[in-house]
């Protein structure tokens, strides 16, 4: 029997679809954001409500649901270091609140993704508090998702909660499962790319922007521009020559975030962007879905403790 799922803060579909992937049962998702669950609704059949959490009450909705696991991505931009950091701003409350929401809905299971920055934050030390005295054992950390089938360098941070677990109960199983190597731009794309080196707009100068496509992309974000014409190459740009390099298409950048070829984007090109930019890449998402199923499974069979 497949797990029962719930997708708080769902996006435009990233974590929902790597869940999916990798055989768990969605059955509701909720987010905010007009233009990503019009994206979203283009994407999966199962429903989607437009909720805003920081006002919206939904634990009897979803303890009438039933999930086994609930999943989600709090909004980051208060802890992201591509914004202003304001470690105790609104949308940081959404971390509480999503813990909030596990504490009284009690899953046996939750996933919560953020920033690496996250740590920073007295809202996620009492987030923690919140998860560790409802009962769940926690395994936390930052995962680079390069070494989970995405080639992109993107840190991001899990938490994987189960009730009555000990702390970093799948620590070993994640670590054991990673790839050796970075998954690189040529080898995911296959070769279809017509270009040898890519263009990203780095936060600050400070930062190189080219890209050979035999290594990942730096961090999807959301927003997508050409080279400037006052570009000064960088010591660690792996081109100095510009009329090789260009900047990835919108398309191929919801692959570097492992959205499939199928996946129907809409709305115009700079909502599409964001939700892009915004999302957890799919098959990071399918990895740590995987990991759980293969604890479970084990831990039935009593292989894990």
């Amino acid at each position: 029997m497949s797990m029962r799922l719930v997708d708080l803060f769902a996006g435009c579909g990233g974590m929902s679809l790597g869940f999916e992937n990798a055989g768990f049962e969605i059955i509701s998702a909720y987010d905010n954001w007009q233009p990503a669950i019009d994206i979203y609704r283009q994407n999966f059949t199962h429903q989607i409500n437009k909720r805003d959490l920081a006002v919206d009450d939904i634990t009897d909705e979803l303890i009438d649901l039933a999930p086994d696991i609930i999943i989600g991505g709090p909004p980051c931009q208060d802890f992201s270091i591509a914004g202003k950091l304001n470690l105790i701003g609104s949308r940081a409350n959404l971390t509480r609140i999503f813990s909030l929401i596990i504490a009284k809905v009690r899953p046996q299971w939750f996933v919560m993704e953020n920033v690496y920055t996250i740590e920073r934050s007295p809202i996620f030390s009492e987030a923690l508090d919140i998860f560790k005295k409802a009962g769940y054992g926690m395994t936390k950390r930052v995962w680079d998702a390069s070494y989970m089938n995405v080639p992109q360098m993107r840190k991001r941070y899990f938490i994987i909660g189960c009730l009555g677990a000990k702390d970093d109960f799948m620590l070993q199983l994640l670590l054991d499962g990673l790839s050796k190597e970075r998954m690189t731009i040529r080898k995911y794309l296959k070769g279809t790319i017509d270009t040898e080196y890519i263009y990203q707009h780095p936060r600050n100068y400070k930062r190189r922007g080219i890209f050979s496509i035999d290594e990942p992309c730096s961090t999807i974000r959301s927003v997508n521009r050409p080279i400037p014409c006052n570009y000064v190459i960088h010591p660690a740009d792996k081109t100095s020559d510009l009329s090789k390099v260009r900047p990835l298409t919108t398309k191929e950048r919801s692959y570097m975030q492992t959205f499939p070829e199928s996946f129907k984007f809409v709305g115009n090109n700079g909502v599409i962007e964001q939700a892009i930019g915004n999302a957890v890449p799919v098959k990071m998402a399918e990895y740590i879905g995987l990991k759980i199923l293969e604890y479970i499974a084990a831990a039935n069979g009593n292989g894990y403790q």
